[in-house]
């Protein structure tokens, strides 16, 4: 175990903390966590409408459902206004998260990446009109604006955000020697470095169309897009995923803050389009999206912990470690596993790395084919990563009672698979240190 332990530490963390100082990636990442506000505003607009449906079709409330159905009219708007424009917010995020890393004009930035994405998808939208497909010219397709566009945005707000911080940094611009107030400084400043990168942008998508006789944005879709979201359906990529999002907690990094970028390009899409198929009424069309592990792996944080917090209070002896378990029991029940990970502590500690790497695998497979045999309904609604265990996933699959039986299964076998190390661990400690006394509130009186 020790020699484990040593090998990670000397291949693993090195990896781990220089892909967490990327800064690209860190404005990725930054960049899906702010759209917080529009996701869960979407996801809420589909759970309502979800369950007036539920109150018509099912129990028969037909009453009830038609006098609400001003409140599914506005679900309907705020979808409009959120989900389906999931794109092109990402887009005017990214700029902005990217000139606060690399310490440029955030305004510029984000206007020049939104731009950027804009000018790169296609121009025409196909429509049914009378059982005929019509296409309409120099016009924009919505679906595009909405999780369908989410790496053209990436590639090209990117883009367009690094031809612009270049000429910015190149001190390419009007030099104004008059006192001008602040906000027209900024843009005479910015003017030139922002009219590079579009044209530039602009330019690069007309060669490709040229050459190709295709939008670059459709050709990213069909070519990247779909295939590399596939891809994240196979169940080994689901457990590497896992595997090194643990691994990176073991060592204290944030394995799922390093990894975002690498979880929401993929798993963010397919629960994305899951959560578009239900506002439409359709099929989700992926088993496994971000959600999935959230609400069948990760309850108490990263590791199950909330099992091992459940565990410690069963079954240790420790009135430190029962001390330490009882602060974060509070916390773990919302998903934030930091008290127990940092406070027992879980990180480098070798006693715990085998359950704390084995548990989410468990977990993750269990619920995986789950999915697949359809024994369970797939996450199709994004819910807040506070929400706890049993209540998350009952709302994150669309009211579905057997995802309630699911995650109480995960959190039993979790917390089989942390007893014997919480006694493990409980006769460690005794043989080091028989007399240890743990004071929360005064520890240099510890002993």
């Amino acid at each position: 175990m020790i020699r484990l332990v040593r090998w990670l530490e000397d291949y693993v963390l090195p990896l781990a903390s220089r892909w967490g100082q990327i800064r690209w990636l860190v404005a990725l990442r930054d960049a899906f966590v702010s759209l917080m506000p529009i996701t869960m505003a979407g996801s809420l607009a589909v759970l309502i409408k979800s369950l007036i449906e539920a109150a018509h079709d099912h129990l028969g409330w037909y009453a009830f459902a038609f006098a609400i159905q001003p409140l599914v009219a506005i679900s309907n708007l705020v979808w409009r206004g959120t989900f389906s424009l999931f794109a092109f917010f990402l887009a005017l995020a990214l700029g902005y998260q990217l000139a606060k890393a690399f310490e440029g004009n955030r305004l510029a930035a984000s206007i020049v990446a939104l731009s950027s994405f804009a000018l790169s998808i296609a121009n025409i939208a196909k429509i049914k009109f009378h059982g005929d497909n019509v296409t309409l010219h120099n016009a924009f397709d919505i679906s595009q604006f909405s999780t369908t566009g989410l790496f053209t945005a990436i590639l090209f707000g990117s883009l367009g955000f690094f031809i612009y911080y270049a000429c910015y940094k190149a001190r390419i611009m009007l030099h104004v020697t008059s006192n001008l107030p602040h906000a027209e400084q900024a843009a005479f400043d910015s003017l030139l470095p922002a009219m590079i990168a579009i044209f530039g942008v602009g330019g690069i998508n007309y060669l490709f169309q040229i050459l190709t006789g295709k939008y670059f944005g459709n050709w990213l879709l069909t070519t990247i897009q779909t295939p590399l979201v596939k891809w994240g359906q196979g169940f080994g990529t689901v457990i590497v995923i896992t595997l090194l999002v643990q691994l990176f907690w073991f060592f204290g990094i944030n394995g799922i803050g390093v990894l975002s970028p690498i979880l929401d390009s993929i798993w963010m899409t397919a629960q994305n389009d899951n959560i578009t198929a239900i506002s439409n009424g359709n099929i989700p069309p992926y088993v496994w999206v971000r959600g999935s592990f959230d609400v069948f792996a990760w309850f108490g944080g990263a590791g199950g912990t909330l099992m091992l917090i459940v565990a410690i209070l069963m079954f240790s002896k420790r009135s430190d470690y029962r001390t330490i378990a009882k602060i974060s029991l509070a916390p773990g029940i919302f998903n934030i596993g930091e008290p127990i990970l940092l406070g027992l502590p879980v990180v480098l500690n070798p006693v715990y790395l085998i359950p704390f790497v084995l548990a989410p695998l468990v977990n993750v497979a269990f619920s995986y084919w789950v999915s697949i045999m359809g024994l369970v309904n797939p996450v199709q609604v994004a819910v807040p990563s506070i929400m706890p265990p049993v209540i998350g996933p009952f709302l994150a699959c669309n009211y579905d009672w057997r995802a309630i039986v699911l995650s109480i299964l995960n959190m039993i076998v979790t917390l089989l698979i942390w007893m014997p190390f919480v006694k493990a661990a409980d006769k460690i400690a005794d043989t080091n240190h028989p007399k240890t006394f743990f004071n929360p509130q005064f520890p240099e009186l510890s002993n």
